[in-house]
């Protein structure tokens, strides 16, 4: 009936700036009206919405979600979507408001628009549209993220994560560990294989290629929150002994200034824990073993005259020590005899003296510590240097309870500590207080129990090195992956370029 009326507003696109702005409102007012000119009636708007005039663009904006009805509901997700390039913040805020209000009326309608441009969408759509999935998600409502809709996301993910970045990658497990139905125990399997498929386990481990190495670890740290004692590391685990340990000396890394051996060791002393049962158990407790050795210096040699033949001492790494010890007590549990029954005997004795020789020096180490923080409190403990300290006394007495439980005849794997950069749960708290009080200054018990003879007689404690970054170690991106899709993680292919809605 009154057709021509509406025709002639949607002529008003072509007109000057106040016939576009009455457009701009009239055109979606009456748009429900109007079926047979639906069409013609959005790619008006459309024009609005890339007008030059800023106001008049965002008064388009703001109406587009009353376009958003029955099928032509994806495609106007598929135009804000597109409309997230905007560099002006204040119609990026209207564009991402109005993508939610559609999100309310239809959320897998308004996801399958979203998909589609991070699928196939111009890079900074496609980085826009993974941010905007990133942080809106988890504010919506359940009535909105409904089972099916969870669903959806998990399917269109999947496609998505068959190519991406490191930076990507990151977001879309920060989606996907967000979503309700993935919370189970199930759930948190499927993020496990969705990890590992994407670290490609199967893959020759090259140490000498920086890009592999990252992948490696960015992919272990989205894993390790995952795990538990009903969703096993045991994949990982493996991996890492079987093919990580052997090359540690040789690993490489794009982020400057990373300590990657100490990175990896820490993770690996964290996925330990919930290890499940491996094919190769032996075998890999003794590469693990080996490389603990590395760590563990014999006592220097000494001159006739009782005095140290060579100039030094050797090194402690008790930050590395720690992490191996503490692998190697978690693993150790399950093949208790490894140590006793697996090694010949003068290779036990050899670790015995070794074990000897760290318990001193660790000892001469917690006594100076205990001393320097003596006293201190709040304030005092908060400056670089003393929380540099706290954390070299954790380290310190963690590797002296795990010693001393490897000073029992036979060995055993029944103390528990909460590693130096975790947090210590309420619940451990008395627990870890009881340990490091048992820290005295005397050499484990056991340990003066062990073979005196072959211990040479110490007349200098070892020094101790310890990393002074130990307190930061974070699973967020570091540095990410060098260079944007296309390098990195698989070139991401060429994509159709300029669909513009």
């Amino acid at each position: 009936q009154h057709k021509d009326a509406y025709q002639a507003i949607l002529d008003g696109v072509k007109g000057g700036a106040k016939e576009k702005r009455l457009a701009a409102q009239f055109i979606p007012k009456f748009f429900k009206h109007f079926p047979e000119l639906a069409d013609s009636a959005i790619n008006a708007q459309l024009d609005l919405c890339e007008d030059e005039d800023v106001s008049i663009r965002r008064q388009a904006i703001k109406e587009l979600p009353q376009f958003a009805t029955g099928d032509n509901l994806p495609r106007v997700a598929d135009i804000l979507t597109q409309l997230l390039q905007s560099d002006d913040s204040a119609e990026f805020n209207l564009v991402n408001n109005a993508l939610l209000s559609v999100f309310k009326m239809d959320a897998k309608g308004t996801l399958g628009g979203l998909f589609s441009q991070i699928l196939q969408g111009e890079d900074i759509v496609r980085e826009r549209a993974i941010k905007f999935l990133s942080t809106k998600l988890k504010t919506l409502p359940e009535e909105v993220m409904t089972k099916e809709v969870e669903e959806f996301i998990l399917t269109e993910s999947k496609k998505v994560l068959e190519d991406v970045t490191g930076e990507e990658f990151v977001l879309f497990m920060k989606i996907l560990s967000g979503l309700k139905s993935l919370q189970t125990v199930s759930g948190r399997q499927q993020l496990v294989e969705l990890v590992a498929e994407q670290a490609d386990l199967k893959q020759t481990f090259n140490p000498a290629d920086p890009d592999c190495v990252d992948r490696l670890l960015q992919c272990t740290r989205q894993a390790v929150p995952l795990f538990s004692k009903n969703v096993h590391s045991t994949k990982f685990v493996t991996y890492f002994c079987e093919h990580v340990l052997p090359n540690l000396g040789s690993l490489t890394t794009p982020v400057e200034g990373l300590d990657i051996q100490l990175e990896v060791l820490k993770l690996l002393a964290e996925m330990s824990l919930f290890c499940g049962d491996m094919e190769k158990l032996e075998s890999n407790l003794k590469k693990l073993f080996d490389k603990l050795l590395e760590y563990m210096p014999l006592p220097p040699e000494e001159a006739e005259n009782g005095e140290n033949a060579g100039n030094e001492e050797p090194k402690l790494q008790f930050s590395y020590v720690e992490c191996l010890l503490y692998s190697f007590h978690q693993m150790g549990r399950k093949l208790p005899d490894f140590l006793t029954a697996k090694l010949n005997a003068e290779k036990f004795k050899d670790f015995k003296i070794r074990l000897q020789y760290f318990a001193r020096g660790l000892q001469v180490y917690i006594r100076q510590l205990r001393l320097a923080l003596q006293g201190k409190t709040g304030e005092a403990l908060k400056t670089e240097e003393n929380k540099i300290k706290v954390v070299a006394l954790k380290i310190t007495s963690n590797i002296n309870v795990l010693i001393k439980d490897l000073f029992h005849i036979p060995p055993s794997y029944k103390s528990t500590v909460t590693l130096s950069w975790k947090p210590v749960q309420k619940a451990d708290a008395s627990q870890k207080r009881a340990s490091e009080d048992t820290t005295s200054s005397s050499p484990p018990k056991k340990a003066s129990a062990g073979p005196k003879r072959d211990a040479r007689q110490i007349y200098n404690p070892p020094s101790g090195k310890y990393s002074s970054n130990l307190g930061s170690f974070s699973y967020e991106q570091r540095g990410g992956f060098r260079g944007g899709r296309g390098r990195g993680w698989g070139g991401r292919g060429n994509r159709s370029r300029g669909r513009i809605y």
